[in-house]
């Protein structure tokens, strides 16, 4: 029951996520940036195919003064592409 109840956080902290970086054009704000869990970050962009968004979060938040965690994010990326070799080419 409580390998359920993971999953269903994993999923919700994900869903979460892309809610909060999905629906923006610009970019992440302010908040975002600050609050942001660069971890779960390159998790979850392993998770759903992608390639490495570092430099573009870096960007982006750069604007906002906050400075990305890279070694963080690309440590999410490497153990989600591990978790989820399925999904990648």
């Amino acid at each position: 029951m409580s390998s359920t109840v993971g999953r269903l956080s994993r999923r919700i902290s994900v869903f979460l996520a892309l809610l909060a970086l999905g629906g923006c054009a610009g970019g992440m704000t302010s908040a975002e940036c600050s609050g942001a869990n660069w971890y779960d970050l390159g998790y979850r962009d392993a998770r759903y195919k992608m390639q490495s968004r570092a430099d573009q979060y870096a960007d982006q938040c750069g604007r906002h003064g906050v400075n990305v965690d890279a070694a963080r994010y690309e440590q999410g990326l490497r153990e989600g592409r591990y978790d989820f070799p399925d999904r990648m080419t």
